[in-house]
């Protein structure tokens, strides 16, 4: 079996491979600017790179494994500025980053969010938490933006099903809980999503304890996450003969999952 690898060594190589400094600050890859059905409806911009290799990712495997080949870069102000013009296009007021992990890039990110500050949308950074973990004073850049609800995408429900979904070192899991420590203390507005279609009831009541010791509120706002079986994925499953207890195909996500 591989050796597991180092979280935090990997955001910092992929950081390398996906960010740059241009005339506007730092610039980051990203490969779609889209609306989504997510949340009600969002626009959301997909950013390239990841320092997980989530088992499960609905993200393409030559979008995974290819970050130096795929995308483009963007100055945040650019990246502002088609988030607000589809957000105004679509009627929607909700913004996003998704697609790898938005938070590599903190330098782009921040300048990102002042850019969008005082325009009246709502927005959602969806992240896996290992950089607000790592990273000293991560969180209380963020608590600047009160526009901003963080999504912290726990991978299991416990170290020992973190490494299994990710490939990555257990204390992985550890680093996500940190962050969501770091989120609460610094009073930025935030709630965690758990990957739980590989956990057992136990697990997960056993991850609901954890969360609440770091804050009851938090407990009861628990996002269960299940996998969406798009073709790449299933057979990505197969591929590391991952057991799954639930699922959904695309067309039959429960709409409060939506």
């Amino acid at each position: 079996m591989a050796a597991f690898y180092d979280p935090i060594k990997r955001h910092i190589a992929i950081e390398k491979l996906v960010t740059r400094v241009g005339p506007e600050g730092m610039e980051r890859k990203y490969y779609r600017i889209r609306p989504a059905r997510w949340y009600g409806g969002i626009v959301t911009a997909d950013c390239v790179g990841c320092g997980l290799l989530c088992r499960f990712c609905w993200v393409s495997d030559a979008i995974i494994n290819r970050p130096h080949d795929v995308g483009a870069f963007y100055a945040p102000k650019k990246v502002a500025s088609s988030l607000v013009s589809l957000a105004k296009k679509c009627n929607l007021d909700l913004l996003r980053l998704s697609g790898g992990e938005p938070t590599i890039g903190k330098q782009h990110l921040l300048e990102l969010l002042e850019n969008l500050d005082g325009k009246g949308y709502r927005f959602i950074l969806e992240t896996n938490g290992i950089p607000i973990a790592y990273d000293e004073g991560y969180a209380e850049s963020l608590a600047k933006y009160n526009f901003v609800h963080v999504r912290v995408s726990l991978k299991g429900c416990n170290e020992k099903e973190f490494a299994l979904l990710t490939g990555a070192k257990p204390e992985g899991f550890t680093l996500q809980l940190k962050a969501l420590e770091k989120l609460v203390d610094a009073r930025v507005s935030c709630h965690p999503a758990v990957m739980a279609s590989f956990s057992t009831k136990k697990n997960l009541q056993s991850l609901m304890e954890r969360i609440g010791r770091i804050s009851p509120k938090l407990a009861e706002e628990v996002e269960i996450e299940e996998l969406i079986l798009y073709p790449h994925v299933v057979q990505r499953l197969r591929n590391y003969k991952l057991r799954y207890f639930t699922g959904y195909t695309p067309e039959r996500v429960p709409p409060e999952q939506v």
